[in-house]
């Protein structure tokens, strides 16, 4: 079992390693680290607002918020999809009474989840009674969970002071867009003051009270991330403009998210064959708008009622019939909760002393791209078949870095079906486009040579070691070999 996922029998020194190791994701100095410290107090252990709180620290999502106010020509929200992880998606939409049982029964059990969002089905704001009950709630009974909410904002301003008042200090807005012409042809309409408006007119209406609830929030202290759907051709060439706007305003932290858009979704995007980014589109979009401000690269456009770290999703131990039969004291796990956080802190100081990867190589070397397959704990210790994710990291000159997540098709699934899978492979493959290095546990035959065919290099000699120093020692390797100089790109590529 991965160390960060709790088992009944794990220590709290267990409990404070798991995930991707601290660090390896965006640059080599974590946002966090620059901030004042009455700020670090309030993203040191939020999963989606730190870099490094999220290879340690869990998020749960209650779906409390059925009803919308907008129509995204991206969202279909769906429900009893178990197999779906997108936004919008909830196998279970809750009353606020059952949502707070099942926060304090997560909490008890999981004791690294430390941020309870509501973030749908619809919007939260759409659903105030139902959402600020629920909020009401769990301050007084779970006192030690922050609080959190997504909204598309077009009810943002008007909820301002209630928010504040529920000490909610963190909230995520999707702004896609600031001109209502590029709006126009992302939302068909919004339900505004008992109306129904379509066009640019309702883009602007929604524009309007975006920006404005974002001001209303900074103004009172609370950090705002904000959400963009990467959508090509619609977008793509516009987001540079609303990162720049959305920092002078005061916001926190920009999360730029690739467009889903398989037509089996049902959005109206996927039925028209709206095509989303590629990994190299995003990647590049998001380079050019961390100019501007900080750049969330860690997020995994999670179901509006997922459980867990980012990247799983832990919502099967938890449906209410289960939940039911769950004695939970609180008080106890509290007491709990609060020792596995302090053994978290220490890991994060130890990780925040330890010297980062020092590579010997030209500095003029050529960038290179690898994936890693791993199950957690900040190591390579996954099976190349076994992985539904690769991390994707970037050794440069300059250092390693994490660039990004790759999903991918589980391509062996038990020793009598491994290597049967090839569509499963050949999707992989396709999903690693531009790696040309695979670090894995182990690997058959058969994938080793489709890798090999597609131009990536698989790699079994680092199983069990720390992410960063094994990319950084392969990256090493390729300057020794002369791989990185300009003459070997094309043969690399």
């Amino acid at each position: 079992m991965d160390l960060m996922v709790l088992g009944q029998d794990n220590t709290e020194e267990e409990q404070a390693g798991g995930g991707c190791s601290a660090g390896s994701c965006g640059s080599t100095d974590d946002q966090v680290d620059q901030l004042p410290e009455h700020i670090r107090e309030k993203v040191h252990n939020h999963p989606c607002y730190s870099e490094k709180a999220h290879h340690y620290f869990a998020r749960m999502h209650v779906a409390v918020a059925p009803a919308c106010n907008i129509q995204c020509h991206y969202c279909n929200r769906k429900y009893d999809c178990a197999n779906e992880s997108r936004p919008g998606v909830v196998s279970e939409l809750l009353t606020p009474e059952q949502a707070v049982k099942k926060t304090m029964a997560v909490a008890a059990n999981i004791p690294q989840m430390t941020v309870l969002g509501i973030a749908g089905p619809g919007d939260p704001l759409a659903n105030p009674e139902r959402t600020f009950h629920t909020f009401r709630e769990l301050s007084e009974k779970a006192p030690d969970i922050k609080l959190c909410v997504s909204t598309n904002g077009l009810a943002l301003p008007a909820a301002v002071d209630e928010l504040a008042k529920h000490n909610i200090d963190h909230v995520t807005i999707t702004i896609n867009c600031v001109d209502p012409e590029v709006g126009a042809k992302i939302y068909p309409w919004i339900f505004w003051n008992n109306r129904r408006i379509r066009g640019k007119k309702a883009a602007k209406i929604l524009i309007d009270q975006q920006q404005k609830g974002l001001e209303m929030l900074v103004e009172r202290g609370i950090l705002v991330k904000v959400n963009s759907v990467l959508i090509p051709g619609v977008n793509d060439e516009h987001l540079q403009e609303v990162s720049r706007i959305v920092k002078s305003k005061g916001a926190f932290l920009h999360n730029v998210m690739p467009l889903i858009s398989e037509a089996e979704h049902g959005t109206f995007y996927g039925i028209m064959g709206q095509r989303g980014p590629t990994p190299e589109e995003l990647t590049t979009l998001q380079d050019a708008c961390s100019g501007d401000m900080n750049m969330m690269r860690h997020c995994r456009q999670c179901r509006a009622d997922a459980v867990g770290l980012l990247g799983e999703d832990r919502g099967d131990e938890f449906t209410m019939d289960k939940i039911e039969m769950m004695d939970i004291d609180y008080a106890e796990a509290m007491v709990k909760r609060a020792k596995v956080h302090d053994a978290i802190a220490k890991t994060l100081a130890a990780d925040e002393s330890a010297a980062n990867n020092d590579i010997q190589v030209a500095a003029d070397s050529r960038p290179v791209l690898m994936a890693v397959a791993t199950s957690g704990s900040g190591v390579i210790n996954q099976h190349f078949g076994h992985a539904r994710e690769f991390l994707v990291y970037e050794a440069s000159p300059d250092g390693v870095r994490f660039i990004s997540h790759r999903k991918a098709d589980q391509y062996c699934i038990g020793d009598d079906t491994c290597g049967e899978k090839e569509s499963a492979l050949t999707t992989t493959i396709r999903s690693l486009q531009g790696c040309e290095v695979v670090l894995c546990s182990k690997i058959g035959y058969e994938p080793w040579d489709e890798l090999e065919k597609a131009g990536i290099q698989p790699n079994g000699e680092h199983a069990m070691e720390a992410i960063e120093e094994a990319v950084a020692a392969v990256y090493q390797e390729m300057a020794e070999a002369g791989k990185l100089d300009s003459t070997a790109v094309a043969a690399a590529a």
